[in-house]
């Protein structure tokens, strides 16, 4: 939703999708085509979890590997806890011969060493496949390699976007979505596979973004709202379908190949999709924009008048974000510096990109770390990720109901008292530590929409998009971090949640220093976003 606003432009383009209607046949055919890499962007976006998951193992023990193991396991390896350990074996100090080949509790003794060998179970992972064994390090940095790449592909795209057409963009993304996923299918080693991880990710994952800012692009202002929720629900559906796929193949290469051969024929979209209105009238391309707003005009049938469709050749010919700004001494300086300039604007920066380093961190940890929950991981991640539909309609009531601020405040101490309660249940009891977790992931997921609204909503127009973009830009070290969390768990089962709430206390704080913007009108200059400020003190 707050995306909606941030493509808002004082053109009259807008009047005209007015007429056009928010959903006409125009605007259901183009959406069903951007909802499809959405939809793929759901799947990709979590895909390592499943392709590099924790899979059961234990020490090599060679001199007794012929036995049935149940005749010597219990003296070879040590507990951890309740299970066999899977990284510590006890020494063999037993004649080992071939022709001789015993493995009592007298060939071992009580000395601890670390394995250098590993067996590993029937599941399939990259864990088994690159003998990750206890090196949980290296597993869960294929994640945070993944989400690393997003500091590439968001300006990447952006660039590529507002210089080439989203119509361009959108289809190049995929298509190194689909030629980097298939080609890490058939990694041969460990090194190979995060290489294809960061280069899949850095040049493919602005098709997501590329894809919402067009479908926000063509259609009015009463429709973006209900194509906001239809793209979120489309990308956790995306999220659903990777875990049921998983559970079904129980292979993490056939995964790959399945999930990313679709993204091949988003290619396609360059003869077949129609570009945004906007933006070719943004570039001066305004016969182009025109055919388009006809074409739509008889797919909707409606009747836009000519003089309407002339007006558009006198607007978008410059953009107030481009204008630069004489200062005192008769140089020029960028609208987006004079903000940065302003202690108000930075301190806004700065809290607000805590906010989203906070929401990302939480949001993608406890989806990562439900497959830790006990019981089935598949089904789990599946829940987790569809607790978030009715967290997005909830968002969209409470928002208008209580106010920005309440808002934000209520559900990050809601999400962090929710993740401490997970350490205070038993292990026995573990459907109610589902529902608590479930509990937390809804918490953190209105936040999360909310951010996006709330930070749209502090910043001046002719730098909203630019500081906007910094916040979710700095926001993304919480989803790089995010995927190392599982190695805390190894410390304390909890301590993952712990972390989650202490963030989140400290993220509620934080929102105090902000004002609120419930019924504000969005400021236009740096001087109206200041007495946003300067109004909450004095009220």
């Amino acid at each position: 939703m707050a995306k909606d606003k941030i493509s808002d432009k004082p053109f009259d383009l807008d009047v005209i999708l007015k007429q056009l209607g928010p959903f006409g046949k125009y605007n259901i055919v183009n959406y069903a085509l951007l909802l499809f890499p959405i939809y793929l962007a759901g799947m990709y976006s979590s895909i390592y979890v499943f392709e590099a998951s924790d899979i059961d193992y234990r020490c090599e023990i060679t001199q007794c590997e012929v036995i049935n193991e149940s005749l010597w396991l219990e003296y070879a390896i040590p507990r951890d806890k309740n299970d066999l350990s899977k990284c510590k074996r006890y020494q063999f100090t037993g004649n080992y011969s071939q022709s001789n080949v015993t493995c009592t509790q007298k060939d071992f003794e009580v000395v601890v060493e670390q394995c250098d060998k590993y067996v590993y179970s029937d599941e399939d992972s990259a864990v088994k496949d690159f003998d990750l064994g206890c090196q949980n390090w290296k597993r869960t940095l294929i994640g945070t390699i993944h989400n690393s790449g997003l500091f590439v592909s968001l300006p990447l795209t952006g660039m590529l976007s507002d210089r080439f057409g989203r119509k361009v963009a959108l289809p190049i993304a995929s298509l190194m979505n689909g030629i980097f996923g298939i080609t890490r299918s058939f990694s041969t080693n460990y090194y190979m596979m995060i290489a294809m991880e960061f280069l899949e990710a850095s040049l493919g994952a602005g098709a997501y973004s590329t894809a919402f800012v067009l479908a926000m692009e063509i259609v009015g202002p009463k429709g973006r709202v209900f194509g906001n929720t239809l793209i979120n629900v489309l990308y956790v559906f995306g999220s659903m379908t990777l875990a049921g796929l998983a559970w079904w193949l129980q292979n993490w290469r056939k995964l790959l190949r399945i999930l990313y051969f679709p993204a091949l024929l988003v290619f396609s979209y360059l003869w077949i999709l129609n570009e945004s209105a906007r933006w070719l009238l943004s570039k001066g391309r305004h016969e182009e924009a025109v055919e388009i707003l006809k074409k739509a005009s008889n797919m909707n049938k409606v009747h836009i008048s000519d003089d309407s469709l002339s007006s558009l050749f006198k607007l978008g010919t410059e953009d107030p974000k481009s204008k630069e700004v004489a200062n005192n001494e008769g140089k020029t300086e960028s609208s987006f510096l004079q903000a940065l300039k302003s202690s108000i604007i930075r301190k806004r920066v700065a809290v607000c990109s805590f906010l989203w380093i906070t929401c990302t961190f939480v949001y993608y940890g406890l989806s990562i770390n439900s497959v830790s929950l006990a019981g089935n991981k598949y089904i789990n991640f599946m829940l987790v990720a569809f607790v978030e539909i009715p967290a997005n309609f909830v968002c969209l009531y409470v928002l208008e109901k209580f106010g920005r601020k309440r808002t934000l405040t209520s559900t990050y101490l809601l999400s962090a008292c929710f993740c401490v309660s997970l350490s205070l249940i038993r292990k026995d009891q573990k459907w109610l530590s589902l529902v608590i977790y479930l509990s937390g992931k809804f918490s953190i997921t209105v936040a999360y929409s909310s951010v996006y609204i709330y930070v749209s909503e502090v910043f001046p127009t002719n730098v909203r998009q630019s500081l906007l973009a910094v916040c979710s830009a700095l926001g993304r070290v919480g989803s790089t971090l995010a995927p190392l969390t599982p190695l805390l768990a190894l410390y304390y089962d909890n301590l993952p949640a712990i972390f989650f709430a202490s963030i989140t206390v400290v993220a509620s704080a934080l929102v105090f220093t902000l004002p609120e913007t419930i019924n504000v009108p969005l400021p236009d200059t740096i001087e109206e976003a200041e007495r946003q400020s300067k109004k909450e003190d004095n009220a």
